[in-house]
């Protein structure tokens, strides 16, 4: 490589260091085996923060490579570091989880890394190549760790089940792309931004094909079905993967290329944003009253929360997608920290997740039980918890864009809400004790701590998120 060419790829140094350290931990698992499955999980986890250290390292301002379609800016570098977050606390979190299930596996960590990588260059990509090439790097390796349960039927249910419907979604996806090639001529997001300004049905039903494809990563109404049945079957260091990193580069899909390929047509695509924001608030909240297993109620969570933060893309302006970062940056935390609790729930039976199980939690484990409880009132949006701040931004930006009803209907899904994450607190602290859990490992108690404390503080100094989130915003617009 010599010195002329070396720029082109200074924007892609932290997804390099990914994927050459990820081969390099494959043939290390290869050739030694499962021998070395601790050394893989560790060395997975420094990749993750080396490439965190890379990327704000990294210029400031805009950096493009590949002829435009790959592009680091203050929404990229937002996002890429939330997802490598959510990714590092997925694989520490797993780290005693493996082990007392005799699941230790090298290739896990592995895969989460690969995983991460197509996270990072489906964040970064500008045009409907980069962003179908994320989408499966991303996507081919959660295929495979929702079955990495291999005795287990649940877990294989599970994978088949994402492997199939991912199949179909991705098929829709690169349909609706086609589709607008066919229109536009271009698949550059700025090309299409340029000729797509007149509409066209043609053009509208690609952007119906694609936004189908984004709605089903982002697991969001009508393509939610894959969600309960995966987060419950699913290991559960899984699951919360699933729903921590996995989400933002959905979410970062759908913002940049809703705003950045569409700008033209800005009241056609808020209509689809407005129904799937609508159907996923009040689909998810509703759905998850019955719901006695645990992790099946965090899915139809994570379906709600992601209709509230697309009310902020819904509104199409800069303050909106200031809205979706801010929610995105504390949906995370919190859902980490409740996931962190959900590892914890082990006894000499083995792992349990029935929410009747944690009956007495207050009296047995009181410390776990008061930060699972602010976890839950900050997912339903109590000030001052981090959680209401994240749908006030949200609600004020669709307020401000003159989407009264929606913002109505948001805080009337987000009372609903309230009243299944309330239910799991009154087990926990008006219940018989059941019997008490195990101590919590080191790597599940860090990520439970961390998470805990900044939804407890956030009201004290939100400034650096919010201000944050603002420059990524408006690096679109």
């Amino acid at each position: 490589m010599t010195a002329v060419q070396l720029p082109a790829f200074v924007p892609l140094l932290p997804e390099i260091v990914l994927g050459l350290g990820a081969m390099a931990l494959l043939m290390v698992g290869a050739f030694r085996g499962n021998l070395t499955v601790q050394v893989v999980d560790f060395s997975a986890i420094a990749l993750l923060v080396i490439a965190g250290a890379i990327l704000l390292a990294l210029p400031a301002g805009r950096l493009t490579s590949f002829g435009g379609s790959f592009v680091v800016d203050d929404f990229a570098r937002f996002l890429k570091i939330l997802a490598l977050i959510g990714s590092a606390a997925a694989i520490a979190m797993s780290l005693d989880y493996t082990k007392r299930e005799r699941q230790q596996h090298f290739e896990y960590s592995v895969l989460i890394v690969l995983s991460t990588l197509g996270m990072l260059m489906l964040i970064s990509a500008a045009d409907l190549i980069a962003l179908y090439l994320g989408l499966e790097l991303m996507s081919l390796p959660l295929y495979v760790v929702a079955a990495s349960h291999r005795t287990e039927l649940r877990s294989t249910e599970a994978g088949l089940k994402y492997f199939v419907l991912g199949a179909l979604s991705s098929g829709m996806l690169l349909y609706g792309a086609s589709l607008i090639y066919g229109f536009t001529g271009t698949v550059s997001f700025t090309g299409i931004a340029q000729a797509a300004s007149h509409g066209g049905v043609g053009l509208i039903f690609g952007l119906v094909f694609l936004f189908a494809g984004f709605c089903f990563k982002v697991s969001a109404v009508p393509f939610h079905m894959w969600t309960p049945d995966v987060y419950q079957g699913a290991p559960t260091p899984v699951t919360a993967f699933f729903a921590a990193a996995v989400k933002v580069s959905g979410i970062a899909m759908f913002v940049r290329g809703a705003v950045m390929a569409f700008p033209g047509i800005t009241s056609e695509w808020q209509q689809i944003v407005v129904f799937v924001s609508v159907a996923s608030m009040l689909l998810g909240s509703f759905a998850a009253i019955g719901q006695r297993n645990f992790k099946r109620l965090m899915a139809y969570s994570s379906i709600a929360h992601m209709g509230f933060a697309l009310v902020g893309l819904a509104a199409g302006t800069s303050q909106g997608v200031q809205g979706v970062l801010v929610y995105m940056a504390i949906y995370i935390t919190m859902t980490l920290g409740v996931f962190a609790v959900i590892l914890s729930m082990r006894r000499s039976g083995g792992m349990v997740e029935s929410i009747d199980q944690l009956a007495g939690l207050a009296r047995t484990h009181p410390m776990r039980a008061f930060v699972l409880a602010m976890l839950l009132f900050s997912m339903a949006g109590v000030p001052p918890l981090a959680g209401f701040f994240g749908k006030f931004y949200v609600f004020l930006a669709a307020i401000q864009a003159g989407f009264y009803i929606l913002a109505v209907i948001g805080v009337l899904a987000s009372a609903v809400g309230a009243y299944y994450y309330l239910a799991i607190v009154k087990i926990m602290y008006f219940d018989e004790a059941a019997e008490g859990f195990y101590a919590m490992p080191i790597g599940v108690r860090v990520v439970l701590g961390i998470c805990g404390l900044f939804n407890l503080l956030f009201f004290v100094y939100p400034g650096p998120l919010v201000e944050a989130a603002s420059a990524a915003a408006r690096s679109l617009f």
